[in-house]
């Protein structure tokens, strides 16, 4: 068996979920903007709205990312360390461990027994199977983690002093990020929630339970951007017919994220009482320094492009952009991409800054940065990955390129025409989490137009996300073509780098201490301080 036939069938399946559950919160999410607009009384339902919003978030936040990212990382690994999977059964538990603990946590959201929204915040409670299987679902991501470590040690021990691809590099990096940051949710699930809602504890710390699930509450952001990140340094230049302009700057990158990404969630916590000022500067300090690979992102990304355009004929100042391969659906998948993070990263300095955060906390703006961010840039990324993949992987040829196309920028359109609504929605007040908003009020009624726009955007994704399946469906039965998975060479390779660019011993001890400097106290006050009336721990 060849090492691309070893991880057809993990990866297949791994997308298949993904794509399905996707489809079902996308649906969820055009009846979430209808009822939320006001126009649909018989549509406005707080109980159903509630399960509907929560149920969206949990399939797109968690479900959809964990199996998009576990499928790509076992692909992208064995056909770019040119060996198998070691270990395939235990990658296939982990898969099945996964697919349990969505199924026991899907149970109790779509009867409306966890509508704790996508954050679970207490003194919100949900039913005990929603608790046990998010956490069935985050473990079985862990076998996916080990899997992707295991591989780069096998990796690097058969190729001593050799430079690890930069794809892999990244998955490892995304890896072990994930596997720190869990740590926090984790322990929240396992010693409160879980213990809360089986009736064991009679109440609980809820500063402490966001505390904890702030370690896990922004970083999970990089966990969904590393592989559109991977896709932008080592597929797309190779797709476009260029190089990419520096591999060091992508494993700078990816050594950025996984350091910065994961002590920074007070950011979240601005409006909350249960920590101090000084604590969350550190984190909003932390926060700005994570928009530093972003940036260097950005610059690589946007050279390598350039680089193509000019191989293609592309003249003068801006000549190489048409000159770029725009049919290409991972060109315009990337292009597309690139603008939606430029918007929805001046959000997110607006949302990480102290003073202007208190603005728009809690407001509509947030949801739409958060969906032009993630469903905008992440997913829009993860379409081309599998308008790239499924073809290689298959034997097939795509279905419909230009059908591709069309979908592609059908999703980036529908994702303008839904969020920027919202960012202004938030800046005349509308606040976030209500299911309607029955108010006779002049400032209600400014909201109306942009209600409106929503709904049209919310329409467009759902028609997008047909042509998506509907491709990648009938891909499965078009026409036999052999493609191989190749990756971007840089344009100056290098066959060795620094050791701290090309492994994780020395980074995993800094993010250890960087934790330690900005959650140890945060979290260990709970447990030795007087707070709000509860005694320390022990007393």
């Amino acid at each position: 068996m060849s090492n691309k036939e070893n991880s057809v069938g993990i990866g297949l399946a791994n997308f298949w979920v993904a794509l399905g559950f996707m489809t079902v919160a996308v649906l969820l999410g055009v009846y979430q903007v209808a009822e939320r607009s006001g126009f649909f009384p018989s549509l406005e339902s707080p109980t159903l709205y509630f399960a509907s919003v929560s149920t969206h978030g949990v399939l797109m936040g968690f479900v959809l990312t964990t199996f998009f990212i576990m499928g790509f990382g076992y692909y992208t690994a064995t056909t770019s360390l040119k060996m198998p999977i070691p270990g395939k059964g235990f990658a296939w538990f982990g898969f099945w461990l996964a697919i349990a603990g969505t199924l026991t946590a899907a149970v109790p959201l779509l009867t409306g027994n966890a509508s704790v929204l996508y954050t679970m915040y207490p003194p919100l409670a949900a039913h005990p199977a929603f608790y046990i299987g998010a956490t069935m679902l985050v473990v079985g991501s862990w076998f996916w983690c080990i899997e992707m470590i295991w591989m780069m040690l096998r990796w690097k021990k058969a190729h001593p002093g050799e430079a690890v691809p930069l794809v892999h590099f990244g998955n490892t990096a995304n890896a072990i990020m994930w596997l720190w940051t869990t740590i926090g949710v984790g322990s929240e699930a396992l010693f409160q929630l879980i213990p809360w809602s089986l009736g064991l504890l009679e109440t609980i710390d809820v500063g402490l339970a966001r505390t904890l699930f702030s370690w896990t509450l922004h970083a999970i952001v990089y966990f969904w951007l590393f592989p559109a990140y991977i896709l932008l340094y080592t597929i797309m230049p190779k797709v476009i017919g260029g190089k990419l302009f520096s591999d060091e700057m992508g494993r700078i990158a990816f050594v950025m994220l996984l350091v910065f990404s994961v002590p920074i969630g007070f950011h979240h916590l601005y409006m909350d009482p249960f920590q101090e000022a000084g604590w969350k500067f550190l984190h909003m300090f932390g926060t700005f320094m994570v928009a530093l690979p972003t940036l260097f992102t950005g610059f690589t990304v946007i050279a390598s492009m350039e680089i193509a355009g000019r191989l293609r004929g592309g003249k003068g100042l801006f000549g190489w952009i048409s000159a770029l391969p725009w049919k290409e659906p991972v060109m315009v998948a990337s292009g597309a991409a690139m603008l939606l993070l430029t918007f929805g990263g001046f959000g997110g300095i607006i949302n990480a800054s102290y003073s202007l955060n208190v603005m728009v906390h809690n407001t509509q703006w947030v949801t739409g940065h958060f969906h032009l961010i993630f469903g905008g840039t992440t997913v829009i990324l993860y379409f081309a990955a599998a308008y790239h993949m499924f073809p290689r992987m298959l034997g097939r040829k795509l279905h419909s390129r230009s059908m591709a196309v069309v979908q592609l920028w059908l999703w980036f359109i529908g994702m303008l025409v839904l969020t920027l609504p919202w960012h202004v929605m938030g800046l005349l007040g509308q606040p976030r989490r209500i299911s309607s908003a029955p108010y006779d009020d002049p400032l209600v009624q400014q909201w109306n137009i942009h209600e409106a726009a929503m709904i049209v955007g919310g329409v467009i994704l759902f028609i997008s996300t047909v042509m998506l399946l509907w491709n990648l469906y009938k891909t499965h039965s078009g026409p036999a073509q052999e493609l191989q998975m190749e990756y971007a060479e840089a344009i100056h390779p290098a066959p060795r780098v620094p050791q701290l660019l090309n492994g994780f011993a020395f980074w995993n001890v800094v993010i250890g201490i960087y934790l330690i400097a900005s959650y140890g106290y945060p979290i260990a006050q709970f447990f030795l301080n007087t707070t709000y009336g509860a005694t320390p721990w022990g007393v």
